[in-house]
C-alpha cells in the first residue's frame, strides 16, 4: 500500500512514519505533506493508495480537500487523523467514515488500514454538518452541485434567499444551491444572519446601508452584492437597531 501523510505538525508525521515502518506491506510516500494545498498536488502527483489526513490542515483543511478529492475518480482511499477536542468524534461513527484518534499506536493504525474506505458524497455532507467542537457552529456550509459535494466559507456568504423548498446561497465566488431551509439557517447561525424579509437572511459583516425608496419601501445594500435587497416593513426596525449596534 502507498500511503501518503498528511499533517502540519512534524512530529505528528514522524510518528506516523515510524509506526507505519512496523507494519507489513506499506509504503510511506515522500514528501509529506504540510498544508491542504500541498496534500492535493502530491495525491495528484504521488498517486498513494490511501491518504492519512489530519483534519486540522491550514489552507485547506481536512474535510475541503475531501471534499475536492470526492469528485476525483482516482481518489485514494481516506483516513482522517483528528484528536478528541478538535472534532464532534459522534460525526464520524455516524457516517462510518475511517478515522483515528491522537495519539495513535501500531495496532489502531494497522486496523484502519485493513479497513481503508473510500469517502463518498453521502459521508462527507454528514461530517461537513457536524460542528468542529462539541457544541461549535459550523464554519462551512455543503451544497451538492455538478463538481460533487462543494463547501463554502460561511464568511463567503453575503445572503440566502428563499425558494420553494431550496435556498440559493450567495456568496463572493457566485452562487449556490443549498438542501437546507431559511428557518434552521436562521436559529443555526443567529450570530452571522438576520433576517429582512420572509425569503431573505442577509450576512452581518456584508451590511453597508439601509435606503428609503421614494416610493417608500426600504431596501438594503451589502458589499460585494450589485443589487439591492428588499426589506420588509416588520423588519426595518429590528434592521436598524442592529445596524447602531454594529
Amino acid at each position: 500500500m502507498k500511503i501518503l501523510i498528511a499533517d502540519d505538525e512534524p512530529l505528528a508525521r514522524e510518528r506516523l512514519t515510524r509506526l507505519l515502518k512496523h507494519i507489513p506491506d506499506c509504503t510511506v510516500l515522500q514528501p509529506d505533506a504540510e498544508n491542504g494545498y500541498d496534500t492535493l498536488q502530491l495525491v495528484q502527483r504521488l498517486k498513494p493508495d490511501i491518504l492519512l489526513l489530519d483534519i486540522g490542515l491550514p489552507g485547506l483543511d481536512g474535510l475541503q480537500v475531501a471534499a475536492q478529492l470526492c469528485a476525483q475518480n482516482d481518489a485514494p482511499a481516506v483516513i482522517f487523523c483528528l484528536a478528541q477536542h478538535e472534532y464532534a468524534t459522534q460525526a464520524f461513527d455516524l457516517s462510518a467514515t475511517s478515522y483515528l484518534l491522537k495519539p495513535i499506536y501500531t495496532e489502531q493504525l494497522q486496523t484502519a488500514l485493513v479497513q481503508a474506505q473510500y469517502l463518498t458524497p453521502l459521508q462527507l455532507a454528514t461530517l461537513s454538518r457536524a460542528p468542529r467542537t462539541l457544541g461549535a457552529a459550523r464554519s462551512h456550509l455543503s451544497a451538492r452541485t455538478h463538481k460533487g459535494i462543494e463547501l463554502i466559507p460561511l464568511a463567503q456568504v453575503t445572503h440566502c434567499i428563499a425558494d420553494n423548498k431550496y435556498v440559493t446561497l450567495r456568496h463572493t465566488e457566485g452562487e449556490t444551491l443549498l438542501d437546507e431551509s431559511l428557518k434552521s439557517l436562521e436559529e443555526e447561525f443567529a450570530e452571522y444572519f438576520v433576517r429582512i424579509h420572509r425569503n431573505a437572511l442577509v450576512s452581518r459583516n456584508h451590511i453597508e446601508r439601509l435606503q428609503r425608496t421614494p416610493s417608500g419601501h426600504y431596501q438594503l445594500h451589502l458589499r460585494d452584492v450589485p443589487e439591492a435587497l428588499s426589506v420588509s416593513r416588520r423588519h426595518v426596525a429590528g434592521l436598524r437597531k442592529l445596524m447602531e449596534a454594529l
